[in-house]
């Protein structure tokens, strides 16, 4: 018999969080907003979270160190890529760490940051802003639905 009281695979969850970096400052959280919905164990949101999910129960609060590689991943060097200083409209005031939007060859839309600015060449950089950094999530579960 499953034991109704805790979440397993395929329950849809609403959680609080707040995400943090390993020097304390936070990236994300749903404070002052409504909690977050997914559906455990579908890929909806990050592994380490994700996999955090099974056995808690309604009110828990929990602390979950999510290391890179089960976050957003290592940072790809592929991802990085310089353009021509002249590709990038005159009206941009380009500095490093200014976010673009760019096209994909397929014509989607995808997020860069400055990382460079020469003379001649500007290096972009597609890799998520937290690839690479080692997470922690501290996590309240407002309410779960069994599957």
């Amino acid at each position: 018999m499953t034991d109704m009281s805790v979440i397993k695979d395929g329950d849809t969850v609403r959680i609080h969080y707040t995400g943090t970096l390993l020097d304390g400052s936070v990236f994300d959280s749903s404070d002052g907003r409504d909690p977050l919905e997914f559906v455990v164990g579908s890929g909806q949101i990050i592994p380490g979270l994700d996999a955090a999910m099974a056995g808690m129960a309604q009110g828990e609060k929990k602390s979950v160190p999510v290391p890179c590689a089960d976050a957003y991943g290592p940072i790809n060097p592929a991802m990085r890529q310089g353009v021509p200083r002249e590709a990038i409209p005159a009206d941009i005031p380009l500095e490093v760490g200014l976010q673009l939007q760019m096209q994909t060859p397929e014509g989607h839309p995808m997020q860069v940051m400055v990382v460079e600015v020469g003379e001649e060449e500007v290096m972009l950089d597609a890799n998520h802003p937290l690839a690479g950094k080692d997470l922690t999530f501290d996590i309240e579960v407002v309410s779960f639905d069994p599957s």
